[in-house]
């Protein structure tokens, strides 16, 4: 069996199909629902968000006029909005409803190089903004005279120490105050929000928090056939720890899921931004299309009762930043699953977390790339010594192969069975090759996804030229130099084969590959080349071994 020429083969076909089938998943024809899922629709508020306490007020949805710096106003945007900057972000919290707005990632240049910062959050160029509110029977945010303005002490919040709060207060005429903090540490991308009411009303006074991201549908998701990227919202329940749930899902229908604790949130390639409820309490998630060009998807929590004189307290957290796994997996369950690594996440995950741990050793995630590759091919030559032997001793069988063929002629049972004697007789086991390709096909897959979803590895700088290895080899370099180890490879093992047009087609293929990785990511065209390289050297090494056996490798 020529190995690596099927190798190459199965790689191209497992690929294309795999892009092909995430491709449909995520941006091809949704199914039609069952009727049950039209009935959760009828049990919803007038504006689709469902509501779990009866004779409860709407939430609001918000419509792009609501947002500062969307319609012209007597007062400028800075009387509503006040600005906040830690060390991970630069906010816009905008006072009449306490929604944020805007947030640029300060850590995370748009660009390479960039001096400015990348926008997560923002009110326009594509409206994407984070709400949060109170509803209920006494809620302020269910007024149907619009949202409630908040006050602020100051315009300007930055964080001197190792925290910050940035308090916003409300109060109404019957002596309910109600106090929203925004509260940042130092580091951390995790905002915690919190609700003090105090109620002097005289009687018992209701509320439900609520809190939805919102955003366009119309912005593209920047993902191209060979770095599919997801663009979409998202949730987490106790029953399902990650589903995707696509502006088309939302379009078609309301997601309407009661559970406890559970998450929301809008992902993009390398960014997600997330609400995470209480997990102590039952929250309602849900999704609204407004304006047919606006999507949202929240929570509603469980009501809360406050007596008067007494005071009550409801939080939320707010998520704003990069995917990374570790501290996602800390605020929610199922929450660092936004690392999307596909069916093949069981593997993917424990590569990524090897691809740190060399990181940590060498401080060069090009480098690292290299070590896992030297380690994964070194894990497996004791399948690639029997790989390339069991091909030396099925070349050894061609003779006799042939006067097999000359013997029976057209006769394929007899033929078949003449062969399996064959094998049994000289002890050759002719699927002996394909192990390591079917072991080494799910391990390129897998560093595939870490590759493309790792956020570690956006504008992660190897050397020279490769300042990115998170998107293609700006000069093709590596694809160049990837498909000549392959023809090298493919020199070492010359073919068997007497088609004109099957030689042809297999001298053609390492032309093919390059054009193929052509768009890969820098990092995974560097796993591809180390590998060849490693196998080129381990194949010298067994074919010498083989030869002082008196087998013949070629």
């Amino acid at each position: 069996m020529e190995s690596q020429r099927s190798f190459l083969l199965i790689g191209l076909a497992l690929v294309s199909f795999l892009l092909w089938q995430q491709w449909q998943q995520d941006y091809g024809p949704q199914p039609v629902q069952p009727a049950a899922s039209e009935q959760t629709s009828t049990n919803a508020g007038s504006n689709g968000v469902p509501s779990s306490l009866p004779g409860s007020d709407d939430v609001p949805v918000a419509s792009q006029d609501d947002v500062p710096g969307m319609v012209q106003e007597a007062k400028p945007e800075s009387a509503r909005t006040v600005h906040v900057l830690t060390d991970t972000l630069d906010l816009k919290i905008d006072l009449v409803g306490g929604d944020v707005v805007k947030a640029n990632l300060v850590k995370f240049p748009l660009t390479q190089e960039s001096s400015e910062n990348y926008s997560l959050l923002r009110p326009q160029d594509g409206l994407y903004i984070a709400q949060s509110g109170l509803v209920g029977h006494d809620g302020p945010d269910g007024n149907r005279s619009g949202r409630p303005r908040y006050d602020a002490s100051q315009q300007e919040f930055v964080m001197q120490g190792d925290t910050l709060s940035v308090p916003l207060t409300w109060q109404n005429a019957d002596g309910v105050k109600i106090t929203k903090t925004f509260n940042f540490t130092k580091g951390s991308h995790d905002i915690a929000l919190t609700y003090t009411i105090e109620n002097n009303s005289g009687n018992t006074t209701t509320y439900q928090q609520y809190a939805q991201l919102k955003q366009t549908t119309q912005v593209p998701d920047g993902g191209n056939m060979f770095m599919p990227t997801y663009r979409g919202a998202a949730y987490g329940s106790e029953e399902d720890r990650y589903e995707k749930y696509t502006f088309d899902d939302i379009e078609d229908k309301n997601l309407n899921v009661s559970t406890e604790a559970g998450w929301v949130g809008m992902l993009e390639h390398y960014f997600v931004s997330a609400w995470i409820p209480p997990a102590s309490q039952v929250n309602n998630l849900y999704t609204k299309l407004v304006q047919n060009q606006y999507a949202i998807i929240g929570f509603t929590g469980t009501p809360v009762n406050v007596a008067s004189g007494e005071t009550a307290t409801i939080g939320a957290e707010l998520y704003l930043g990069p995917k990374d796994q570790d501290n996602l997996a800390q605020l929610a369950n199922g929450l660092d699953l936004t690392v999307d690594y596909g069916i093949l996440w069981w593997l993917s995950q424990p590569l990524f977390a090897l691809l740190q741990f060399l990181h940590s050793l060498v401080g060069n995630w090009g480098v690292a790339i290299i070590l896992i590759t030297v380690i994964v091919k070194g894990a497996m030559y004791p399948l690639t010594k029997k790989q390339y032997e069991s091909m030396a001793r099925m070349r050894n069988l061609a003779p006799k192969m042939q006067q097999l063929k000359d013997r029976f002629g057209d006769d394929r049972q007899k033929m078949s069975q003449a062969m399996m004697e064959l094998y049994r007789k000289e002890k050759v086991n002719p699927m002996g090759g394909c192990l390591p390709i079917i072991l080494q096909m799910p391990i390129f897959l897998a560093l595939y996804w870490v590759l493309l979803e790792s956020v570690e590895l956006r504008h992660a700088d190897f050397f020279l030229w490769i300042t990115d290895l998170s998107v293609k080899d700006p000069y093709f370099v590596l694809p160049v130099l990837t498909g000549a180890s392959m023809w090298l490879l493919q020199k070492l093992q010359p073919t068997t084969v007497t088609d004109p047009m099957q030689q042809k087609i297999m001298q053609f293929m390492p032309v093919a590959m390059s054009v193929f990785f052509l768009w890969f990511p820098a990092g995974l065209v560097l796993y591809w080349l180390v590998s060849n390289i490693i196998t080129l050297i381990q194949a010298k090494l067994i074919y010498a071994a083989m030869e002082k056996k008196g087998l013949k490798s070629k």
